[in-house]
């Protein structure tokens, strides 16, 4: 970062004045309003019996997988209202937001993922929703308006990203830290930028912070190359969660959304136009089936190309993948719940350290790839986020490999750009292209913009295949009952609550404790990752309200409400996508690995041999995830679970406070909150 100042010295100093009087000038009444993302009071506001108890709502069910598997075999009938008007491949952001954005504009819709939501890219972000700071020094640094449209759109989506999910995502402070004094102006001009860009859609406004204040904020940090830092606002989600919420929330307005379902082949009529696809549920492992469509989607993130293939092999690539390495970290590094950007890293990219689900996230690389199902995170890639981050703290502090509870790596689908040199110059825009054949992709793009994304695709759609949208009433997913509405026919989704959504608030987590005998982490745990279906979740059992390891808010409901309610098929994708157990810490996931088989087994009835499969099958996964290079009793933890198989000692009936409870013992009409002891 030194040198690349001063490469560019005199046209710093120059852009800072002119950038900083602008800045100034235009942004004085906005920096002195502040624009905090809170959420006071929920969208269906919970009702209270004549006594001020309050009555949990009631969600309707979510429809099997044998439901969602019979409405796509019948696509395949002479029954021609059964045919899709789409039918898209893939299930990560960009697929399950074109789903959405389909069925709220009275589409019919099916959605296949041969694997789970979120099980590649999706899953493996940063967990920011941001415009994008390093974009904007790349608009004005190239004077490039493209980067500078990109930010701008970014910045818009961010605040309906957070409106539309408030309990999974927020506004999240970043700090900046300065190691020169000549540097402030420079990156204060650019947060004042970024805050200004944003508008009245922004979050709170940026400022300066006193080296001691920003050591107060992270104890851990280098005291001598520091003299203040600057602090700007960015939002934060739960990627993988926001994903199934997504798949949900079409599918509750009557999408057939299906994840283990795999495309074999596209199908065409006697002209060459592509009418469907012929599909295999990977689960059973049954014989292929067509699903008919008037339109095919492709929204496979990095396997866009190889769905191009299906429809034309000599088709050239549009793709160039990127990996992204993020590692896991302790708490420590971020007690205070404030992230820090690196912008001053060995090879010029920045690095970000920001605490996520009570530990600490840092990443990322951007280095060319392959394109590979299951991507490993290298040892080089892990060394260097270790040694950035190591260079920020204070001798004492300083990071080693057993500091690593996870490590993975992401595939990025950038669009590829013939003129561009690195992946680190490429923008992350999206593309959207229609084949002879009527095969439409969209290709690219990133997390924050995956709502515009879809709305773009979806136009398209609509004059490529002739769709025709309709005014429809859609049901109520609130659990209230009352907020059922009728669309338009057009775009909504920038006001369509997502599941879960409409009875979150800030209080919550207090409300579900008032009602159920569980602890203060557990509670804010359940509201900021399920939001209002927490209720659910917890009404499922008081033996399941026990938590699966000590210290740990995650407890046994969640795999019960994964495969009832979120369509969990798999051990993987409960302690990934669901829980988020192995992204946190690979070898905890190994450790709750017997017990998540077992509630699920009980679930699914499954046989002695498909349980030792998943045993196997999610120990290769966690590997994938850090835990092949975790230290010798983690290796050893591996084998004794091998060994031993996925049964598990049975459990006392505890819940989740600690309080033993006979489930069996109640007595008539007597709840939960009564067993309670204070």
């Amino acid at each position: 970062m030194q040198q690349r100042l001063r490469t560019v010295k005199r046209p710093l100093l120059v852009a800072c004045a002119a950038a900083t009087a602008t800045v100034a000038a235009g942004g004085i009444v906005y920096a002195t309003r502040s624009k905090t993302h809170s959420i006071d009071k929920p969208i269906a506001p919970l009702k209270r019996d004549s006594t001020g108890r309050i009555v949990p709502p009631t969600f309707q069910a979510t429809k099997t997988r044998a439901e969602q598997l019979a409405d796509l075999r019948r696509s395949n009938t002479s029954d021609k209202s059964a045919q899709y008007d789409l039918l898209i491949i893939g299930g990560g952001a960009t697929g399950t937001g074109i789903a959405l954005d389909a069925v709220t504009r009275g589409l019919k819709v099916a959605l296949v993922e041969r694997d789970d939501f979120s099980s590649g890219t999706s899953s493996k972000s940063t967990k920011l929703v941001h415009g994008g700071v390093r974009y904007l020094e790349k608009a004005v640094w190239n004077l490039d308006y493209g980067q500078l449209q990109l930010v701008m759109e970014a910045l818009r989506e961010r605040k309906t990203f957070l409106n539309i999910a408030p309990h999974l995502s927020s506004s999240l402070p970043i700090l900046l830290p300065l190691q020169h004094w000549w540097e402030a102006p420079y990156f204060w001009a650019g947060t004042k930028a970024y805050d200004l860009l944003a508008g009245s859609q922004g979050l709170e406004s940026s400022y300066y912070l006193s080296k001691s204040k920003a050591l107060a904020a992270f104890p851990l940090l280098r005291r001598d190359n520091m003299v203040g830092a600057l602090v700007y606002y960015d939002g934060q989600h739960n990627d993988s969660r926001m994903n199934v919420a997504l798949a949900m929330t079409a599918s509750q307005y009557g999408a057939t959304i299906l994840n283990h379902v795999e495309v074999t082949g596209l199908e065409k009529d006697a002209s060459g136009q592509i009418c469907g696809a012929k599909v295999r549920d990977v689960l059973d492992g049954s014989q292929p089936f067509t699903v008919h469509a008037k339109g095919v989607i492709n929204a496979t993130g990095p396997f866009t190309d190889a769905i191009e293939q299906m429809d034309e092999p000599s088709r050239e690539p549009i793709v160039a993948p990127s990996s992204g390495v993020h590692i896991m970290l302790p708490k420590r590094l971020c007690p205070n719940g404030m992230g820090m950007l690196d912008a001053a890293t060995s090879d010029g990219r920045v690095i970000f350290v920001l605490p996520w689900q009570g530990f600490t996230l840092a990443g990322t690389t951007d280095n060319p790839c392959n394109v590979e199902k299951a991507p490993v995170a290298q040892q080089d890639d892990v060394d260097f986020i270790l040694n950035e981050v190591s260079k920020l703290l204070s001798p004492e502090s300083v990071l080693s490999r057993e500091d690593v509870l996870a490590a993975w790596s992401g595939i990025r689908p950038l669009v590829h750009d013939p003129r561009a040199k690195n992946t680190e110059s490429l923008v992350r825009s999206h593309l959207i292209t229609v084949s002879p054949s009527g095969l439409l992709t969209c290709a690219g793009g990133k997390w924050t913009t995956y709502r515009q994304m879809a709305e773009d695709t979806i136009d398209e759609a609509i004059k490529t295949f002739n769709l025709q949208p309709r005014s429809i009433p859609l049901p109520d997913i609130s659990g209230t009952g009352l907020l059922g509405f009728t669309t338009s026919g057009r775009c909504c989704t920038r006001n369509v609550p997502l599941v879960g959504a409409h009875g979150y608030w800030s209080s919550l987590a207090s409300q579900l404790m008032e009602v159920f005998p569980i602890d203060a982490d557990i509670g804010h745990h359940l509201a900021t990752n399920y939001g209002d279906r927490a209720w659910a979740l917890l009404a499922i059992s008081p033996r399941l309200n026990t938590r699966l390891l000590p210290n740990l808010p995650f407890i046994e409901a969640e795999i019960t409400h994964g495969v009832r309610s979120e369509a969990a098929c798999t051990a993987a994708d409960v302690i990934a996508r669901r829980t988020r157990l192995s992204f946190l810490d690979a070898s905890k996931a190994l450790q709750v690995l017997p017990r998540v088989i077992d509630i699920m087994a009980e679930e699914l009835d499954w046989t002695a041999a498909r349980k030792e499969q998943e045993l196997v099958d999610t120990i290769g996964f966690l590997d994938s995830m850090g835990l092949k290079q975790q230290n010798a009793s983690t290796q050893e933890e591996k084998l004794r679970i091998k060994a031993s198989g996925s049964s598990t000692v049975p459990q006392r009936p505890t819940m989740a406070g600690g309080i033993e409870v006979d489930v069996n013992g109640l007595g008539a009409g007597q709840t939960l909150r009564d067993t309670r002891v204070i």
